[in-house]
């Protein structure tokens, strides 16, 4: 896979501990593009002592899967990443025993943003359902993969994109009610929203599967009925930031937080900005493109982003593999 920015968004201590890993490629249908992801899934199988991938992980290469009847996490990065951006989360899921698979999001990740919010918002979650039916049907280890028990992260308009796949409804109204009375937030003043309500289509059917919903920061929250998610037969774990400027925690999650009841489960992260919910950045980024050093890979003074991601990934973990009843088979 060739080096690109989102590379150096994201440096990743590689634990001892056996992952397998591939890169695959899901071919298109119907005109539409293939989809890159990559794949993590336990194994039994050597390490090699020197990061093999583009995110800095050490992993057993297309080796074979070890277990039967695994459960399947897909993650959805945000706008403009990829699939090596939730790296740590997606190698803490396999060693936990579940099979995760991360995808780039045709149109809308690094090195291919040729789609507008209008197209991304709602083709996102078919990019979703596209990957598990991949993973459930014609992965060359499908076999393994118990398609009854499926989770799912997104992180800012992944987040967005998880929730609409778990069955959450999209109201342009509400978007562009929002956007009137409050329109210096990020998505209403750089027109984002504006596109989306023009032109945007109707979101899919919800994953069947489903059983789990991780949302860390979902872009447009606001255009969610909360008590329609409150109504889903999904169990939700919500995550904001407190001074998150691009996903204001006040208008985005803590509608949806309010009305969310056990087993699902909401978090406010304090002194955490938007990109809080991703890995460290790679130092060298900040000399190779400081503006998005600025953006992504700054924090607040006294927030330990190390230590946040290691929680973080631990709490998420937990999560998923309680709903996919992970060791209870």
């Amino acid at each position: 896979m060739p080096l690109r920015l989102a590379t150096l968004l994201t440096v990743v201590a590689a634990p001892a501990l056996a992952t397998g890993f591939q890169f695959v490629e899901i071919p298109g249908i119907a005109g539409t593009p293939p989809i890159e992801a990559a794949v993590w899934y336990p194994s039994d199988a050597p390490l090699p002592e020197e990061p093999n991938t583009p995110f800095g992980q050490a992993v057993a290469m297309h080796v074979p899967v070890d277990g039967r009847e695994l459960p399947l996490v897909v993650i959805s990065h945000g706008d403009g990443g990829w699939f090596g951006g939730h790296a740590p989360l997606a190698r803490a899921l396999a060693e936990a025993g579940v099979i995760a698979v991360a995808l780039n999001h045709p149109g809308n990740s690094d090195g291919d943003e040729t789609a507008p919010p209008s197209r991304w918002i709602t083709e996102r979650p078919h990019h979703l359902s596209r990957v598990v039916d991949y993973m459930r049907r014609d992965w060359r280890d499908s076999a393994h993969v118990d398609a009854t028990r499926v989770g799912a992260f997104g992180f800012s308009a992944g987040g967005h994109s998880v929730l609409a796949a778990s069955g959450a409804e999209m109201s342009l109204d509400r978007i562009a009610a929002h956007c009137a009375a409050t329109p210096t937030e990020f998505v209403c003043r750089t027109g984002m929203a504006a596109d989306v309500v023009d032109n945007a289509g109707p979101l899919p059917a919800p994953l069947p599967g489903l059983r789990a919903t991780v949302a860390a920061a979902p872009g447009f929250g606001f255009g969610f009925d909360p008590a329609q998610v409150a109504g889903l037969d999904v169990a939700i774990q919500l995550w904001g930031a407190a001074e998150d400027e691009r996903v204001p925690q006040q208008g985005n999650i803590a509608p949806l937080a309010a009305v969310l009841a056990p087993p699902s489960e909401a978090h406010v992260v304090e002194a955490a900005g938007h990109f809080a919910f991703r890995p460290p950045c790679n130092p060298l980024l900040e000399q190779a493109n400081p503006r998005v050093w600025d953006m992504a890979c700054t924090d607040a003074r006294g927030f330990n982003r190390d230590a946040f991601q290691a929680h973080f990934n631990r709490t998420v973990v937990q999560f998923l593999t309680a709903h996919l009843d992970v060791g209870n088979r």
